[in-house]
């Protein structure tokens, strides 16, 4: 679109209700809006406390079909994804976002497992990515695009394991949009997995994995961020 179409449009849409193309008023009652960013009403289930929005992000993950690892401490991570791996007879190689946060991890524990980074291959089976943020009221992780988290890497494999740690989980959706706005500049793409992949479309039969990964696991970690060690890597 041309930006003489574009100034066409609007120019019928501002005569259709009655306003100039600078109205003062109007363009600060706009900027006022979108300051005070108002929330919608937020469900009682949401408002809980710390421990309360964790245990409810957990409950309605599983609901959807996500499984679940908790952890007490970021050391038990490495051990936690290749158990898990293990149980679902999947092998022990991953794909790994090239996030700062991950590589922290002591991976190194786990001998056994290989680890490529960057974004993710036709042939990945496994992809291993943070989150920005987990919503609780509906068990959903909020996946911002960027540098260190490539959008392909929560699609393309079958299988895909979130390490979350419990102080990214929010209770509403408004939390989480409220810490993207914090942390700067807006990524050019946030997505919101609720669950593995899944259809009704055919035959209106249950399938997994119609656009995505069929399995989503997610490692909990209850402490903080993990210290960086010689060992991680």
């Amino acid at each position: 679109m041309s930006r003489n179409d574009r100034e066409t449009i609007l120019g019928k849409l501002r005569r259709a209700v009655g306003r100039t193309a600078d109205d003062p008023a109007a363009r600060a009652a706009v900027d006022q809006r979108i300051a005070a960013r108002r929330r919608n009403t937020v469900p009682t289930r949401a408002q809980l406390d710390r421990a309360g929005i964790v245990d409810l992000f957990v409950e309605q993950a599983k609901a959807l079909d996500a499984s679940v690892t908790r952890v007490a401490d970021a050391d038990d991570v490495p051990a936690a994804v290749a158990a898990w791996l293990q149980s679902q007879n999947l092998p022990s190689r991953v794909r790994m976002a090239p996030d700062a946060r991950l590589d922290a991890y002591p991976w190194g524990r786990v001998p056994l497992l290989e680890i490529a980074r960057g974004k993710a291959q036709a042939d990945d089976g496994v992809t291993v990515t943070g989150a920005f943020a987990a919503v609780a009221e509906t068990g959903t992780l909020m996946l911002a695009s960027g540098p260190r988290h490539p959008t392909t890497l929560n699609f393309l494999p079958d299988a895909h394991i979130v390490v979350l740690r419990a102080d990214e989980v929010v209770g509403p959706y408004e939390d989480g949009w409220d810490r993207l706005r914090e942390a700067g500049a807006m990524p050019r793409t946030v997505n919101f997995v609720t669950g593995p992949s899944r259809t009704g479309d055919i035959e209106q039969k249950l399938q997994l994995g119609a656009h995505g990964p069929r399995r989503l696991h997610i490692v909990l970690v209850a402490g903080g961020p993990p210290a960086k060690t010689a060992e991680n890597g």
